[in-house]
This record gives C-alpha cells, sequence and structure tokens, in this order.
C-alpha cells in the first residue's frame, strides 16, 4: 500500500529505517532487498500465503465486541482475536510469509530470535511444516522465565540456543542471530521476528502483519456499517503487531492510532522500556530510530515484565508515526499491565499475554466519548504467562 508513512526507495521511514550494517552482510541484505516484493507480489506466492493463514493459521481471527468491558469504560471495546491463531499470537502471520520467501530463495536452514517466545514457537512451526532446520536465539533469562514456550520450540525439533551477554533479553538474541547469520550468508536465512532491523525487514513483516488491520476493516464494517472505528490500539516493543494492526488506516486520519509501550517499574525508575518516552534517535540492529541510549550514545538496557516489550528500541515506522504525530504514544506499568490482564479475564473470560494487556491502559489514559470506538489488538493468548499470573495473584 502507497502511504508517505510507509518506507520509500531508500529503504527509509522519513529520517528513519535504512540498512545499517556490516559490510559483511551486505550481501544477504541486498539479496534479500532484490527479490523480495518480486516474490511475494505473485499471484502463486498470494496463494499459499492466503490458503496457509486460512487453513493452517485459522484465519480471518475474530473481532470480538467486548461488552462487559464496554459497560464498565462505557465506550465501544472491540478486541481483534490474535490470541486465537494457531500457535497463540499474531507472530505466525510473518513467519508463514517469510518461510515462503526463504523456501522460493533456496535456503535450506533457518535462525530467528526471540524474546517472549511466541515467534520463536512461530518460526519453529514452519520450520516443522516446511522441513526446514530451525535454530532460535534467545537471552537466557528469557529461556527461564517463558519455559512452555523453550518446551514448545524443542517439541517441534527447534534448537534453542541460549545468548548470556548484556541483560540476556531480545536485544542480546538479535545480536546472536546477526552474528550467525554473517557467519552463514550461503544457506541461511534470518527470519526476524518484528518491524525491526535493517531494510527490508520493517517493510516486508509490516506487509505481512497487515492481514490484521485488513481484516478489522472489513469486520469494523459487517458489525457498524463503517470501516473506520475511532481508534486502533496495540501494545508496542518492536512493534509487529501495532504495525499490521495500524497499516490499512494509515492514510485515514479520522482514525487514531495508539501504540502502548511498557513503562516497566516507572519512566523515571530507570527500570523501564518506554523507548519513545525517553529514546533519543541511534542506530540498533541496522536501522535508525529512536533508542534508549545514555549521552556516550551505549544503549540502556531495558526492562518489562512482558519478555516481548523489553527492546531498547523501536521499528523504524513507528519512530516516523511519532515524528509526524500520526500515532499515539502511551506507556503501561507492569502493575498496569497485571491490573488489566486480570479484569480482562475476569470480565470476559480471556486470558490475555502479557504484552497485550497494557494496551488497555488507553481505556483510562484517553477522554474516549460513550459513542466512540476502539479496537484493541490482542497480541497474544496468556497461557506462556502463567507463571507471572500465578506468582503475582498468589493463584
Amino acid at each position: 500500500m502507497s502511504s508517505k508513512y510507509n518506507v520509500d526507495e531508500q529503504g527509509m521511514y522519513g529520517r528513519f529505517g535504512g540498512a545499517w550494517i556490516p559490510e559483511m552482510l551486505q550481501p544477504n541484505i541486498d539479496n534479500l532487498k532484490n527479490v523480495y516484493l518480486d516474490i511475494i507480489n505473485t499471484e502463486e506466492f498470494q496463494k499459499e500465503y492466503l490458503e496457509l493463514l486460512k487453513d493452517y493459521v485459522g484465519r480471518p481471527t475474530p473481532l470480538y465486541y467486548a461488552k462487559r468491558l464496554s459497560e464498565k469504560y462505557n465506550t465501544h471495546v472491540y478486541l481483534k482475536r490474535e490470541d486465537l491463531n494457531h500457535t497463540g499470537a499474531h507472530k505466525i502471520n510473518n513467519t508463514i510469509g517469510q518461510i515462503l520467501v526463504a523456501r522460493k530463495m533456496g535456503k535450506k536452514r533457518i535462525i530467528a530470535e526471540t524474546g517472549a517466545g511466541q515467534h520463536g514457537v512461530a518460526t519453529a512451526t514452519v520450520c516443522a511444516l516446511m522441513g526446514l532446520k530451525c535454530v532460535v536465539y534467545m537471552g537466557a533469562l528469557d529461556i527461564e522465565r517463558q519455559a512452555p514456550n523453550v518446551a514448545r520450540m524443542k517439541m517441534l525439533g527447534a534448537e534453542v540456543k541460549a545468548a548470556t551477554s548484556g541483560n540476556q533479553t531480545l536485544k542480546d538474541a538479535t545480536n546472536e542471530a546477526l552474528r550467525d547469520w554473517i557467519c552463514n550468508p550461503e544457506d541461511t536465512f534470518y527470519i526476524i521476528g518484528s518491524v525491526v532491523g535493517p531494510h527490508p525487514y520493517p517493510d516486508m513483516v509490516a506487509r505481512f502483519q497487515s492481514i490484521i488491520s485488513k481484516e478489522i476493516k472489513v469486520q469494523f464494517k459487517e458489525k457498524t456499517g463503517s470501516e473506520y472505528p475511532d481508534y486502533v490500539v496495540a501494545c508496542v516493543g518492536g512493534g509487529s503487531n501495532a504495525a499490521g494492526t495500524f497499516y490499512h488506516f494509515l492514510d485515514d486520519e479520522q482514525v487514531k492510532l495508539v501504540a502502548v509501550e511498557a513503562s516497566g517499574l516507572g519512566i523515571n525508575s530507570g527500570e523501564t522500556a518506554a523507548t519513545i518516552a525517553l529514546g533519543d534517535v541511534g542506530i540498533i540492529h541496522g536501522s535508525k530510530t529512536f533508542l534508549m541510549q545514555d549521552e556516550d550514545g551505549q544503549i540502556v538496557e531495558p526492562y518489562s515484565i512482558s519478555a516481548g516489550l523489553d527492546y531498547p528500541g523501536i521499528g523504524p515506522q513507528h519512530a516516523h508515526l511519532k515524528d509526524t504525530d500520526r500515532a499515539i504514544f502511551l506507556d503501561a506499568t507492569d502493575q498496569e499491565a497485571l491490573d488489566f490482564a486480570l479484569e480482562i479475564t475476569r470480565l470476559e473470560g480471556i486470558i490475555p499475554a502479557m504484552e497485550s494487556a497494557h494496551a488497555f491502559v488507553v481505556l483510562t489514559k484517553l477522554n474516549i466519548a460513550p459513542n466512540q470506538s476502539v479496537v484493541i489488538t490482542m497480541s497474544g493468548r496468556g497461557d506462556k504467562d502463567m507463571s507471572t499470573y500465578m506468582k503475582r495473584f498468589n493463584l
């Protein structure tokens, strides 16, 4: 979709994006950049991709009117149920697409990074489906706190490698995956899980996740007669589910785009992952974007209770949406997200992923009128976070 908010021919979103990479990675990136659009725009690719989304992933996911939440907050709340996808999150929309690109390019070995484990599970799943070798890099801390997803990856045949540098989370897993790719350029394809990294990854991932907003438009019109809710909302770490939620609304200025970051123990606590609130322009993992860094330009280690949101940067498109005031950026603390996780569960019978629970602060932090409508993307289900919930809620 052509939009002033999408990537240009140089791989830039305004002043953000690009491919700021070591020389040894340049051939890999150039090879992908030169073929990805030609591959994904073919009728053959689209037919197989959409068939797999329908028959394997289970799309379209429902747009559910949350009656009790709506009553409590005196507005109209709809939930886009990405938690009902195969593997339990939106991540598989992207891994299905990228595995098809990798196969078309003749790659035999797949690597990936993961934080909460959902992208790792989704990558391991499609590798099993296609019979390709899979290596997933995951921070040692995340391996400990996301044990069920680690077990799933291993059961699916993936090798899970621990990243033990830094704070042993998503940033460090990404570093290790990039090193692997540099060392194995010929047979290996790197499936990046978010709208981060060097061009063309932010654009490619957003395209595969755009199925979310494409379906929202159709489903919202079926329910209300209009394609345009007043607000569309998603949590954002790197920002893949938010990019997909926003994609087909970018040029619909009457729709307010809302992204919610994880502020951890508080914006000024020193234990946070609120990149937009605190970050400055810098380069991380091959992309120019907003980045949490100190006055010497060194990355500040992020913190969030959510393994999928503790990334010190943000996708370059989201940086551009902030720069142009197209999107509203809010933040939610660990405690706010936990409170909403329990409330959603008790009011609607849906246990959300910790990541998704952050997005619901929109209901208390924006002045939404009773006649207005809010679509919140439920990016994942909460079974992966049950150990956290058990501990915090004394279950």
